[in-house]
């Protein structure tokens, strides 16, 4: 059988093979043509069933050909036989057939099949699983091929019926068909009956040989599809491959349209020298469509044309969320928002003194986010604070600190200032400036941004390594040397060997500690003890947490010590890493349905966050977990909920506000528009449009209220909204065997991105589920957010191709068109830009490396 690829059932009849690409016999597509030029064609045949058709067709016969009755007879006798189909089978089947088959295994002694074609399906084909696989609308043509011993020379007829038509039983699925081809022939040529009839099919899986076939009006017409295909045949010579190696399908086929449109033209004679190779270049026009960056000339035309873009898709952008998809992308992209929260909520603590801390990035961040996936012109977008952003709070703080300024106050007019600015930008087009954003700018914006994702993941490990160090001083053999001991004594004063007795005889109150920690010597001698009793505490006992909390030290080099959380937290990183990289790839491999395989693959990340939790709830180690804050108050208590513009500050502050706003406005816009240029391209497929003008005025509009309540700013998270797109992929369900899915565009719609905000605004309340989840854990999703980010692009591509050698490298579109020098010399100056902007933003002078993307 064929759909795309070829497939045949193997030795024994059991299975179907793998499928591959059919290795035709040139003679046989000769054999074919000499068949189509010789039998009966019959186009346009009004019939509508099997008997009918073979009744029209064998009546038919040219006078020449005319059979006798007698013949005509056994051939409709043949041809109305119930054909034997070999139904692809579930496991559970194959099982189920082993133990009821009593002919399993001795199929020669058999009865053989001889009932008549139903007229109607049968139940079988009605049932048969295969047919999801097929896409909508697809049609089935027949091919019958073989020998016979009543005939003295070959039959053949090629059949296209007026409409397509269901034939009862003698397909394997109950489809319409529309093609009929039969070729029999007297004994002794069964293979080369075989190969025609394969050629045949071969040629009606072809999607050029298939337009012609159904515009064809005459004989002729067929021959001259042949002809087209033979033009295209490609031959290998024999004793250079093997013939019975079964090729496999290419991981993606050239488009079939291309073919098409190339046939049509040179039909038309409008087809010259330099077409083919103006069809393989790719394209190097912009990738954004025209009409969302031009101009109006209006004040706000930009805006008003992005709404009524966006307006009519506003309730499918609801209804197209519901699907469990969104679900695995709500719960990844919720813990990486989470997490993203987190971390910078605790540095903004740090460089601004807790004026705002995790509480505030939290509560901006659902705010935020919900807002604009609500208003924006693309939803998809997940907003987060950034680093440039991050490097200006500490220079502000420091500069109000210096200058006795409130820094609250003075941050809300350079937030006001950035919002008119923005405005102004939005009236005036501004946004259709990234028109000029070129391939350049976006891959070293996106591969910059993933390089830092990757850096912080990775740092963030070192620094548990630090806090957590590893046991390196243990020694088996000294297990009998291992305390730790509590005084609450004052840190100078000397401590006899004897439980605490001085040379005086003055008891101090030292406390044994129950600890298990290791001391490289000990630290009381063990043979040489006086008998004394314990100090009374010493009973009690006391925990670690209660000793300094009464004010005492540990006494011991050991008291340090902690279980090997670490390398325990290492390796959660790395298996999370891995686990999610390896499930994410599940969908391609060999195993489980496609159903299954898919599923698996959306909730990867989901699957292996629990699978790594179980894992550490398990082992039972004090990894560092996941805390969020469990009340609603501001980090600083000495700030309140609202800032008012005119407190603290003098009045000129709102006005000299305006000169920082300037930069920061900058920053906003080229991180905001970047980030939408890399989220609208062209391989996304998005079918709704972007809205550039729209964007820009809601993270204007967010920055007013931001900065009257104190909460951090926020702009579009480049590697969180790749990631937000990746996990809304969709792609074809119905794939013929042996080709990949057809990538169908991204799920656009607003729920899920809403839905993430709304639950990073309620994880206050969510603290004693989240306390479970390990930090390495998420550390690991976002190493694998920056590294899936990075693989995106085609630089790390080509940073690839320069440590490989040339025979190595793959055959990709650019490298056939620009000498590989050139290709080298472009990527090594990407490099080296990347590497400024890397010293850049490790400086002071980091907020302003957008202005230098």
């Amino acid at each position: 059988r064929w759909i795309k690829f070829e497939e045949k059932v193997e030795d024994g009849g059991e299975r179907w093979s793998m499928p591959h690409i059919p290795a035709l016999l040139l003679h046989s597509l000769f054999e074919l043509r000499t068949c189509l030029q010789k039998g009966t064609v019959l186009l346009d045949l009004d019939a509508y069933s099997i008997k009918e058709i073979i009744d029209k067709a064998l009546s038919g016969q040219p006078e020449e050909w005319a059979l006798q009755p007698e013949l005509k007879d056994c051939l409709a006798a043949l041809l109305l036989r119930q054909p034997q189909h070999r139904a692809t089978k579930s496991p559970l089947q194959t099982l189920a057939e082993l133990s009821l088959s009593p002919c399993r295994g001795k199929a020669k002694n058999c009865p053989q099949h001889k009932a008549q074609l139903s007229e109607t399906p049968l139940k079988e084909q009605l049932r048969n699983q295969f047919k999801k696989k097929l896409p909508p609308g697809a049609e089935v043509a027949n091919v019958m091929a073989g020998e016979v011993d009543f005939l003295k020379k070959p039959f053949t007829i090629f059949v296209r019926l007026r409409e397509v038509v269901v034939l009862g039983s003698l397909t394997e699925v109950a489809l319409p068909s529309r093609f009929l081809f039969i070729l029999l022939g007297p004994q002794a040529k069964e293979k080369a009956y075989h190969e025609i009839g394969r050629a045949m099919a071969t040629l009606l899986t072809d999607e050029l040989f298939q337009r012609i076939a159904r515009q064809a009006e005459k004989r002729e017409d067929l021959i001259a599809g042949i002809d087209e295909f033979l033009d295209e045949l490609i031959v290998l010579p024999p004793g250079k491959w093997d013939p019975s190696a079964r090729i496999p399908p290419p991981s993606c086929l050239p488009s079939p349209y291309k073919r098409i449109s190339m046939h049509l033209r040179e039909w038309k004679s409008h087809c010259n020298g330099s077409t083919a190779a103006a069809e393989d270049r790719p394209d190097l026009g912009h990738p954004y469509f025209s009409e969302e960056l031009e101009r109006t000339g209006r004040l706000f035309g930009g805006l008003l044309r992005d709404i009524r873009r966006k307006a009519p898709w506003y309730r499918s952008d609801f209804s197209d969320a519901l699907h469990i998809q969104c679900l695995s992308a709500v719960l990844y992209i919720y813990l990486a928002t989470v997490t993203n929260a987190i971390t910078f909520g605790g540095m903004l603590g740090d460089a601004t003194a807790n004026m705002q801390g995790v509480l505030e990035s939290f509560l901006g961040t659902a705010f935020a986010g919900s807002i604009f996936c609500l208003f924006s012109g693309q939803p998809l977008t997940i907003l987060s604070s950034t680093g440039p952003v991050l490097v200006f709070e500490r220079l502000l703080f420091s500069f109000s600190k210096d200058y006795s300024l409130d820094y609250l106050e003075f941050r809300l007019w350079i937030g006001l200032w950035v919002a008119f600015f923005g405005l102004v930008l939005v009236a005036t087009e501004a946004s259709h400036l990234v028109q000029y954003f070129t391939r350049f700018t976006e891959e070293g914006f996106c591969a910059l941004i993933s390089l830092i994702f990757i850096y912080d993941s990775l740092k963030k490990m070192l620094s548990l390594a630090e806090a957590f160090p590893i046991n390196w001083q243990y020694r088996t053999n000294d297990v009998t040397f291992y305390s730790c001991s509590c005084n609450l004594s004052s840190p100078g004063t000397d401590l006899s060997p004897s439980w605490g007795m001085q040379s005086t005889g003055q008891r101090l109150p030292v406390l044994a500690l129950g600890l298990h920690v290791l001391l490289p010597q000990p630290l009381f001698p063990t043979c040489s003890l006086p008998a004394s009793p314990q100090p009374p505490a010493a009973l009690a006992g006391l925990s670690r947490t209660q000793c300094l909390g009464q004010g005492g030290h540990l006494l011991g080099t050991s008291c340090q010590y902690v279980p090997d959380i670490a390398l325990l937290s290492f390796l959660l990183f790395g298996g999370t890493f891995l686990c999610c990289t390896a499930l994410k790839r599940f969908k391609s491999s060999r195993y489980f349905p496609t159903g299954i395989r898919k599923l698996v693959s959306d909730f990867s990340i989901i699957l292996a966050i629990l699978i790594f939790c179980a894992i550490d709830v398990a082992l039972g180690l004090e990894t560092p977990k996941l805390l969020v804050p469990s009340e609603l108050k501001p980090t600083n208590p000495t700030r309140g909920w609202i800032v008012f513009p005119f407190e603290a500050n003098p009045w000129w502050v709102c006005l000299a506000a305006a000169v920082p706003a300037v930069l920061v406005t900058i920053l906003i816009f080229m991180d905001q528009q970047i980030t939408a240029v890399i989220l609208n391209r062209r391989e996304y497929k998005l079918q709704k449009g972007a809205g550039f003008h729209l964007d820009l005025l809601c993270v204007s509009l967010l920055m007013i209220v931001t900065s009257v309540m104190g909460l951090p700013w926020y702009v579009s998270a480049t590697v969180i909204s790749l990631a937000h797109m990746e996990s809304l992929r969709k792609e074809s369900t119905t794939s013929a065997p042996g080709e990949q899915p057809e990538f169908l565009g991204i799920r656009e719609q607003r729920l899920t991105g809403l839905a993430v905000f709304i639950l990073t605004g309620v994880s206050v309340f969510m603290a004693p589920i989240l306390k479970y989840i390990p930090m390495p854990v998420l550390y690991g999703v976002f190493l694998h957010m920056g590294v899936m980010a990075l693989n995106s692009i085609q630089f790390t591509d080509r940073v690839l191709l320069l440590l490989m050698p040339a025979k190595h490298q793959p055959d990709l579109p650019y490298l056939r068109h620009v000498p590989l020098h050139r290709v080298h010399l472009f990527t090594f100056i990407q490099v080296l830009c990347l590497a400024v902007l890397w010293v850049l933003k490790s400086t002071a002078a980091a907020i302003i490396f957008p202005v230098m993307v």
